[in-house]
Protein backbone atom coordinates (compact mmCIF):
# COMPACT_ATOMS: atom_id res chain seq x y z
CA UNK A 1 0.00 0.00 0.00
CA UNK A 2 1.10 3.56 -0.85
CA UNK A 3 2.09 6.22 1.56
CA UNK A 4 -1.07 8.30 -0.49
CA UNK A 5 -3.44 5.65 -0.13
CA UNK A 6 -2.40 4.71 3.72
CA UNK A 7 -2.83 8.37 4.54
CA UNK A 8 -5.96 8.88 2.55
CA UNK A 9 -7.35 5.33 4.75
CA UNK A 10 -6.56 7.25 7.71
CA UNK A 11 -8.32 10.23 6.88
CA UNK A 12 -11.51 8.59 6.02
CA UNK A 13 -11.15 6.01 9.77
CA UNK A 14 -10.44 9.59 11.75
CA UNK A 15 -13.10 12.23 10.52
CA UNK A 16 -16.48 11.84 11.97
CA UNK A 17 -19.29 10.33 10.05
CA UNK A 18 -23.57 10.34 10.08
CA UNK A 19 -24.61 11.79 13.46
CA UNK A 20 -21.78 12.18 15.14
CA UNK A 21 -20.58 14.47 12.23
CA UNK A 22 -23.98 16.19 13.00
CA UNK A 23 -23.26 16.54 16.69
CA UNK A 24 -20.08 17.89 15.63
CA UNK A 25 -21.48 20.93 14.32
CA UNK A 26 -24.25 21.92 16.58
CA UNK A 27 -27.11 19.87 15.66
CA UNK A 28 -28.56 22.88 13.54
CA UNK A 29 -32.00 22.86 13.09
CA UNK A 30 -32.20 25.76 10.96
CA UNK A 31 -30.52 25.54 7.17
CA UNK A 32 -29.77 28.18 5.00
CA UNK A 33 -30.00 26.31 1.45
CA UNK A 34 -27.66 26.37 -1.33
CA UNK A 35 -28.62 28.62 -4.11
CA UNK A 36 -26.98 29.84 -7.15
CA UNK A 37 -25.25 32.92 -7.13
CA UNK A 38 -27.78 33.78 -3.72
CA UNK A 39 -26.24 32.04 -0.35
CA UNK A 40 -23.17 34.38 -1.04
CA UNK A 41 -21.03 35.23 2.20
CA UNK A 42 -23.44 38.76 2.96
CA UNK A 43 -26.64 37.14 2.33
CA UNK A 44 -25.27 34.07 5.23
CA UNK A 45 -23.96 35.79 7.64
CA UNK A 46 -27.64 37.81 7.67
CA UNK A 47 -29.66 34.78 7.94
CA UNK A 48 -26.85 33.87 10.39
CA UNK A 49 -27.93 37.12 12.27
CA UNK A 50 -31.35 36.39 12.25
CA UNK A 51 -30.98 32.44 13.58
CA UNK A 52 -29.51 30.35 10.88
CA UNK A 53 -27.32 27.38 12.49
CA UNK A 54 -26.05 26.01 9.53
CA UNK A 55 -25.74 27.52 5.89
CA UNK A 56 -24.77 26.45 2.50
CA UNK A 57 -22.46 28.29 -0.25
CA UNK A 58 -24.45 28.50 -3.74
CA UNK A 59 -23.51 25.76 -6.09
CA UNK A 60 -20.09 26.01 -7.62
CA UNK A 61 -19.10 24.63 -10.92
CA UNK A 62 -16.83 22.14 -9.91
CA UNK A 63 -14.75 22.13 -13.30
CA UNK A 64 -14.75 25.70 -13.03
CA UNK A 65 -13.63 25.82 -9.30
CA UNK A 66 -10.43 23.37 -10.03
CA UNK A 67 -9.42 25.23 -13.37
CA UNK A 68 -10.32 28.24 -13.37
CA UNK A 69 -8.14 30.85 -10.40
CA UNK A 70 -10.38 33.20 -11.62
CA UNK A 71 -13.63 31.37 -11.10
CA UNK A 72 -12.26 30.67 -7.48
CA UNK A 73 -11.88 34.36 -6.67
CA UNK A 74 -15.01 35.64 -8.10
CA UNK A 75 -17.35 32.83 -6.20
CA UNK A 76 -14.97 32.24 -2.88
CA UNK A 77 -13.10 34.47 -0.69
CA UNK A 78 -10.35 32.48 0.93
CA UNK A 79 -9.64 35.04 3.66
CA UNK A 80 -13.52 35.68 4.56
CA UNK A 81 -15.41 32.84 3.81
CA UNK A 82 -15.74 30.15 5.60
CA UNK A 83 -14.28 31.82 8.69
CA UNK A 84 -14.77 30.67 12.49
CA UNK A 85 -16.49 33.63 13.89
CA UNK A 86 -18.38 34.74 11.24
CA UNK A 87 -19.35 31.68 8.71
CA UNK A 88 -19.28 28.32 10.46
CA UNK A 89 -20.65 25.81 9.98
CA UNK A 90 -20.50 26.23 6.22
CA UNK A 91 -21.12 23.17 3.50
CA UNK A 92 -19.42 24.15 0.45
CA UNK A 93 -21.73 22.75 -2.35
CA UNK A 94 -20.43 21.69 -5.76
CA UNK A 95 -22.25 20.26 -9.34
CA UNK A 96 -20.16 18.32 -11.02
CA UNK A 97 -20.12 14.91 -12.94
CA UNK A 98 -16.71 14.05 -13.05
CA UNK A 99 -15.34 12.79 -9.94
CA UNK A 100 -11.56 13.31 -9.93
CA UNK A 101 -12.26 17.32 -11.08
CA UNK A 102 -14.96 17.16 -8.05
CA UNK A 103 -12.14 15.76 -5.79
CA UNK A 104 -9.81 18.60 -7.17
CA UNK A 105 -12.46 21.14 -6.74
CA UNK A 106 -12.96 20.34 -2.96
CA UNK A 107 -9.33 20.09 -2.15
CA UNK A 108 -9.57 23.72 -2.87
CA UNK A 109 -12.05 24.24 -0.02
CA UNK A 110 -11.36 21.28 2.12
CA UNK A 111 -9.86 23.73 5.18
CA UNK A 112 -12.42 26.32 4.61
CA UNK A 113 -15.55 24.06 5.33
CA UNK A 114 -17.11 21.59 7.37
CA UNK A 115 -18.43 19.44 4.37
CA UNK A 116 -18.65 19.48 0.92
CA UNK A 117 -22.16 18.63 -0.52
CA UNK A 118 -23.19 17.34 -3.94
CA UNK A 119 -25.74 18.63 -5.69
CA UNK A 120 -28.39 16.08 -7.11
CA UNK A 121 -31.47 18.46 -6.82
CA UNK A 122 -31.04 21.32 -9.55
CA UNK A 123 -33.65 20.95 -12.56
CA UNK A 124 -33.06 23.68 -14.22
CA UNK A 125 -32.48 23.69 -18.24
CA UNK A 126 -28.45 24.63 -17.59
CA UNK A 127 -28.11 21.29 -15.93
CA UNK A 128 -29.58 19.30 -18.14
CA UNK A 129 -27.19 20.63 -20.78
CA UNK A 130 -24.32 20.11 -18.58
CA UNK A 131 -25.36 16.76 -17.09
CA UNK A 132 -25.29 17.67 -13.39
CA UNK A 133 -27.70 18.24 -10.70
CA UNK A 134 -31.02 16.44 -11.10
CA UNK A 135 -29.96 14.85 -14.14
CA UNK A 136 -27.94 12.35 -13.14
CA UNK A 137 -30.69 11.07 -11.57
CA UNK A 138 -30.87 7.82 -13.77
CA UNK A 139 -26.88 7.61 -13.55
CA UNK A 140 -26.66 6.02 -10.52
CA UNK A 141 -23.02 4.36 -11.27
CA UNK A 142 -21.87 8.08 -11.46
CA UNK A 143 -23.20 9.29 -8.97
CA UNK A 144 -22.22 6.50 -6.43
CA UNK A 145 -18.63 7.24 -7.74
CA UNK A 146 -18.57 11.05 -7.47
CA UNK A 147 -19.76 10.77 -3.24
CA UNK A 148 -17.81 7.94 -2.98
CA UNK A 149 -15.09 9.57 -4.67
CA UNK A 150 -14.93 12.20 -2.08
CA UNK A 151 -15.80 10.16 0.56
CA UNK A 152 -12.65 7.83 0.79
CA UNK A 153 -10.09 11.17 -0.51
CA UNK A 154 -11.53 14.18 1.61
CA UNK A 155 -10.47 14.98 5.27
CA UNK A 156 -13.78 16.15 5.70
CA UNK A 157 -17.42 14.41 5.03
CA UNK A 158 -19.26 14.54 2.21
CA UNK A 159 -23.41 15.33 2.04
CA UNK A 160 -25.73 14.96 -1.01
CA UNK A 161 -28.46 16.94 -1.62
CA UNK A 162 -31.40 14.93 -3.79
CA UNK A 163 -35.20 15.30 -5.28
CA UNK A 164 -37.38 12.66 -5.19
CA UNK A 165 -38.82 9.87 -7.74
CA UNK A 166 -42.72 10.03 -8.18
CA UNK A 167 -42.56 5.96 -6.75
CA UNK A 168 -41.77 5.42 -3.30
CA UNK A 169 -39.49 2.51 -3.87
CA UNK A 170 -37.41 3.83 -6.38
CA UNK A 171 -36.84 6.94 -4.12
CA UNK A 172 -35.70 5.01 -1.12
CA UNK A 173 -33.55 3.10 -3.07
CA UNK A 174 -32.25 6.12 -4.79
CA UNK A 175 -31.43 7.45 -1.00
CA UNK A 176 -29.93 4.09 0.18
CA UNK A 177 -27.06 4.17 -3.10
CA UNK A 178 -26.36 7.96 -2.29
CA UNK A 179 -26.30 6.65 1.68
CA UNK A 180 -24.53 3.49 0.44
CA UNK A 181 -21.73 5.92 -1.81
CA UNK A 182 -20.44 7.66 1.67
CA UNK A 183 -22.85 10.62 1.87
CA UNK A 184 -23.06 11.61 5.64
CA UNK A 185 -25.98 13.82 5.52
CA UNK A 186 -29.37 13.58 3.14
CA UNK A 187 -30.78 16.52 2.32
CA UNK A 188 -34.84 15.69 0.58
CA UNK A 189 -36.25 18.10 -1.39
CA UNK A 190 -39.91 17.05 -1.57
CA UNK A 191 -40.25 17.66 -5.45
CA UNK A 192 -39.48 15.85 -8.45
CA UNK A 193 -37.11 17.12 -11.02
CA UNK A 194 -40.49 17.95 -12.97
CA UNK A 195 -41.24 20.65 -10.17
CA UNK A 196 -39.97 23.42 -11.37
CA UNK A 197 -41.74 27.12 -12.70
CA UNK A 198 -45.38 26.86 -13.26
CA UNK A 199 -45.07 23.25 -11.94
CA UNK A 200 -43.63 23.60 -8.57
CA UNK A 201 -46.30 22.65 -6.77
CA UNK A 202 -46.21 21.77 -2.60
CA UNK A 203 -43.29 19.71 -1.94
CA UNK A 204 -44.47 16.25 -0.69
CA UNK A 205 -43.39 15.81 3.07
CA UNK A 206 -45.20 12.41 3.35
CA UNK A 207 -42.42 11.62 1.27
CA UNK A 208 -39.61 12.19 3.52
CA UNK A 209 -41.72 10.92 6.25
CA UNK A 210 -41.47 7.96 4.22
CA UNK A 211 -37.58 8.16 4.19
CA UNK A 212 -37.35 8.58 7.70
CA UNK A 213 -39.23 5.39 8.65
CA UNK A 214 -37.44 3.30 5.96
CA UNK A 215 -33.87 3.99 6.62
CA UNK A 216 -32.01 3.29 9.79
CA UNK A 217 -32.55 5.62 12.50
CA UNK A 218 -28.98 6.98 12.87
CA UNK A 219 -29.32 8.60 9.15
CA UNK A 220 -29.36 11.93 9.23
CA UNK A 221 -32.39 13.49 7.06
CA UNK A 222 -32.50 17.57 6.24
CA UNK A 223 -36.32 18.59 4.62
CA UNK A 224 -36.09 20.74 2.14
CA UNK A 225 -39.97 22.67 1.08
CA UNK A 226 -42.81 24.61 1.72
CA UNK A 227 -41.17 26.62 4.42
CA UNK A 228 -42.61 30.19 4.65
CA UNK A 229 -43.56 31.45 8.14
CA UNK A 230 -41.74 30.02 11.30
CA UNK A 231 -44.53 27.80 12.39
CA UNK A 232 -43.81 25.63 8.96
CA UNK A 233 -40.25 24.55 10.09
CA UNK A 234 -41.98 22.76 13.40
CA UNK A 235 -44.87 21.46 11.44
CA UNK A 236 -42.02 20.05 8.79
CA UNK A 237 -40.25 18.91 11.49
CA UNK A 238 -43.19 16.88 13.07
CA UNK A 239 -44.85 15.44 9.81
CA UNK A 240 -40.84 14.43 7.91
CA UNK A 241 -39.37 13.41 11.24
CA UNK A 242 -36.38 14.99 9.69
CA UNK A 243 -33.69 16.28 11.75
CA UNK A 244 -33.69 19.76 10.36
CA UNK A 245 -35.31 22.17 8.21
CA UNK A 246 -33.80 23.60 4.86
CA UNK A 247 -35.03 26.92 3.60
CA UNK A 248 -34.27 28.48 0.66
CA UNK A 249 -36.69 30.88 -1.38
CA UNK A 250 -38.80 31.47 1.97
CA UNK A 251 -35.37 32.90 3.46
CA UNK A 252 -34.60 35.25 0.29
CA UNK A 253 -37.95 36.78 1.08
CA UNK A 254 -37.95 36.91 4.71
CA UNK A 255 -34.33 36.54 6.39
CA UNK A 256 -35.51 36.45 9.85
CA UNK A 257 -37.71 32.87 8.30
CA UNK A 258 -35.64 31.10 10.88
CA UNK A 259 -36.09 34.12 14.02
CA UNK A 260 -37.31 31.63 16.62
CA UNK A 261 -35.70 28.83 18.18
CA UNK A 262 -36.29 25.03 17.24
CA UNK A 263 -35.79 22.83 20.14
CA UNK A 264 -33.27 24.55 21.77
CA UNK A 265 -32.22 23.86 25.75
CA UNK A 266 -32.42 27.72 25.69
CA UNK A 267 -32.45 30.55 28.77
CA UNK A 268 -33.27 32.96 25.92
CA UNK A 269 -37.01 33.14 25.31
CA UNK A 270 -38.42 33.06 22.14
CA UNK A 271 -39.13 36.45 19.96
CA UNK A 272 -42.46 36.73 19.39
CA UNK A 273 -42.68 40.92 18.13
CA UNK A 274 -43.37 41.78 14.95
CA UNK A 275 -39.57 43.24 14.68
CA UNK A 276 -38.50 40.34 15.02
CA UNK A 277 -40.49 37.82 13.05
CA UNK A 278 -41.01 40.09 10.18
CA UNK A 279 -38.69 42.59 10.37
CA UNK A 280 -39.21 46.35 8.11
CA UNK A 281 -37.79 46.06 4.89
CA UNK A 282 -35.73 49.50 5.55
CA UNK A 283 -34.28 47.72 8.64
CA UNK A 284 -33.05 44.62 6.80
CA UNK A 285 -31.59 47.11 4.03
CA UNK A 286 -29.51 48.77 6.38
CA UNK A 287 -27.88 45.32 7.69
CA UNK A 288 -27.66 43.98 4.39
CA UNK A 289 -26.10 47.17 2.74
CA UNK A 290 -23.20 46.94 5.69
CA UNK A 291 -22.72 43.45 4.74
CA UNK A 292 -22.06 43.95 1.58
CA UNK A 293 -19.88 46.87 1.83
CA UNK A 294 -17.54 44.95 4.08
CA UNK A 295 -17.56 41.72 1.27
CA UNK A 296 -16.42 43.09 -1.45
CA UNK A 297 -16.33 41.01 -4.23
CA UNK A 298 -18.19 39.41 -7.21
CA UNK A 299 -19.87 36.67 -6.10
CA UNK A 300 -21.65 40.26 -3.59
CA UNK A 301 -21.89 41.88 -6.83
CA UNK A 302 -23.91 39.37 -8.75
CA UNK A 303 -25.93 38.84 -5.90
CA UNK A 304 -26.86 42.20 -4.83
CA UNK A 305 -29.82 43.34 -7.11
CA UNK A 306 -31.90 39.90 -7.05
CA UNK A 307 -31.63 39.93 -3.10
CA UNK A 308 -33.07 44.13 -3.28
CA UNK A 309 -35.42 42.61 -5.53
CA UNK A 310 -36.84 39.76 -3.23
CA UNK A 311 -36.30 41.68 0.11
CA UNK A 312 -38.14 44.21 -1.37
CA UNK A 313 -40.66 42.77 -3.41
CA UNK A 314 -44.24 43.56 -1.22
CA UNK A 315 -42.78 47.03 -0.80
CA UNK A 316 -41.98 47.72 -4.94
CA UNK A 317 -45.19 46.98 -5.74
CA UNK A 318 -46.32 50.02 -4.22
CA UNK A 319 -43.14 52.03 -4.66
CA UNK A 320 -42.49 51.50 -7.95
CA UNK A 321 -39.89 54.58 -8.21
CA UNK A 322 -37.48 52.54 -5.76
CA UNK A 323 -38.43 49.68 -8.30
CA UNK A 324 -36.73 51.39 -11.58
CA UNK A 325 -33.56 52.50 -9.20
CA UNK A 326 -33.08 49.08 -8.47
CA UNK A 327 -33.70 47.86 -11.89
CA UNK A 328 -30.87 50.02 -13.17
CA UNK A 329 -28.24 48.60 -10.86
CA UNK A 330 -25.44 47.19 -13.33
CA UNK A 331 -21.41 46.82 -13.48
CA UNK A 332 -20.68 50.47 -13.00
CA UNK A 333 -22.61 50.39 -9.53
CA UNK A 334 -21.13 51.57 -6.43
CA UNK A 335 -21.19 51.35 -3.05
CA UNK A 336 -22.73 54.76 -2.71
CA UNK A 337 -25.54 54.19 -5.20
CA UNK A 338 -26.36 51.18 -2.54
CA UNK A 339 -26.11 53.67 0.61
CA UNK A 340 -28.47 55.82 -1.48
CA UNK A 341 -31.53 53.27 -2.07
CA UNK A 342 -31.26 52.40 1.72
CA UNK A 343 -31.61 55.98 2.50
CA UNK A 344 -34.63 56.15 0.29
CA UNK A 345 -35.95 53.16 1.58
CA UNK A 346 -35.32 54.77 5.05
CA UNK A 347 -37.03 57.92 4.27
CA UNK A 348 -40.57 56.10 2.76
CA UNK A 349 -40.79 53.57 5.66
CA UNK A 350 -40.41 56.25 8.01
CA UNK A 351 -43.05 58.55 6.34
CA UNK A 352 -45.23 55.28 6.39
CA UNK A 353 -45.15 55.10 10.18
CA UNK A 354 -45.61 58.83 10.58
CA UNK A 355 -49.14 57.97 9.95
CA UNK A 356 -50.67 57.65 13.13
CA UNK A 357 -53.14 55.32 10.61
CA UNK A 358 -50.25 53.28 9.12
CA UNK A 359 -49.21 52.40 12.67
CA UNK A 360 -52.32 51.03 13.41
CA UNK A 361 -52.00 49.01 10.60
CA UNK A 362 -48.04 47.51 11.62
CA UNK A 363 -49.65 44.18 12.62
CA UNK A 364 -50.01 40.68 11.67
CA UNK A 365 -53.17 39.21 10.91
CA UNK A 366 -53.80 35.56 11.13
CA UNK A 367 -56.32 33.39 9.14
CA UNK A 368 -58.63 32.00 11.27
CA UNK A 369 -58.66 28.70 10.05
CA UNK A 370 -56.01 25.99 9.07
CA UNK A 371 -55.59 26.47 4.94
CA UNK A 372 -54.54 22.50 4.58
CA UNK A 373 -54.76 19.47 6.50
CA UNK A 374 -51.08 20.10 7.87
CA UNK A 375 -52.53 23.47 10.09
CA UNK A 376 -50.84 26.03 7.79
CA UNK A 377 -51.84 29.41 8.62
CA UNK A 378 -52.03 32.67 6.35
CA UNK A 379 -50.98 35.73 7.66
CA UNK A 380 -51.65 39.05 6.31
CA UNK A 381 -48.66 41.58 6.66
CA UNK A 382 -47.72 45.07 5.93
CA UNK A 383 -46.38 45.57 2.75
CA UNK A 384 -43.31 47.42 4.80
CA UNK A 385 -42.36 44.54 6.23
CA UNK A 386 -40.93 41.26 4.76
CA UNK A 387 -43.01 38.42 4.31
CA UNK A 388 -43.17 35.14 2.14
CA UNK A 389 -44.20 35.38 -1.52
CA UNK A 390 -46.68 32.86 -2.88
CA UNK A 391 -45.42 31.35 -6.50
CA UNK A 392 -48.61 31.64 -8.46
CA UNK A 393 -49.23 28.40 -10.97
CA UNK A 394 -51.83 28.57 -13.63
CA UNK A 395 -53.24 31.75 -12.03
CA UNK A 396 -53.36 30.01 -8.47
CA UNK A 397 -51.88 30.34 -5.53
CA UNK A 398 -50.53 27.51 -4.50
CA UNK A 399 -50.01 27.90 -0.33
CA UNK A 400 -51.60 30.48 1.64
CA UNK A 401 -54.26 32.37 0.06
CA UNK A 402 -55.45 35.96 -1.59
CA UNK A 403 -55.30 39.04 0.45
CA UNK A 404 -58.53 40.46 1.27
CA UNK A 405 -58.60 43.59 -1.26
CA UNK A 406 -55.43 42.10 -3.36
CA UNK A 407 -57.17 40.56 -6.34
CA UNK A 408 -55.82 42.85 -8.70
CA UNK A 409 -52.31 42.59 -7.25
CA UNK A 410 -52.70 38.63 -7.66
CA UNK A 411 -53.69 39.02 -11.48
CA UNK A 412 -50.23 41.05 -12.27
CA UNK A 413 -48.13 38.68 -9.81
CA UNK A 414 -46.63 36.06 -13.17
CA UNK A 415 -46.10 39.29 -15.10
CA UNK A 416 -44.23 40.92 -12.12
CA UNK A 417 -42.50 37.18 -11.36
CA UNK A 418 -40.65 37.58 -15.00
CA UNK A 419 -39.58 41.22 -15.13
CA UNK A 420 -38.49 40.30 -11.55
CA UNK A 421 -36.19 37.66 -13.28
CA UNK A 422 -35.39 39.72 -16.17
CA UNK A 423 -34.55 42.44 -14.25
CA UNK A 424 -31.99 40.57 -11.65
CA UNK A 425 -30.15 39.04 -14.51
CA UNK A 426 -29.82 42.06 -16.04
Amino acid sequence: MSATTTATAAATTMKLSGRAFYESIGSPKKIIAPMVDQSELAWRILSRKHGADLCYTPMLHARLFAESEKYREQNFLFDKDGQEKSDRPLVVQFCANEPEILLKAARFVENDCDAVDLNLGCPQGIARRGKYGSFLMEDWDLIYKLINTLHVNLSIPVTAKIRIFPDKQKTLDYARMVLSAGAQILTVHGRTREMKGQKTGLADWQMIRFLRDSLPPETVIFANGNILYQEDIARCLEITGADAVMAAEGNLYNPAIFAKPINYSTSVPPPTGIDELFPRVDVLLREYFALIRDTPGEATRVAAKSHLFRLLRPFLAVHTDVRATIAKINRSTTIEDYENITIEVEKIVANILADEENQLKDIVVRSEQPIDDSGAVYKDIPYWRAQPYFRPVSGQILYGGKRKGDDEHEKESDQKQKKDKQESSA
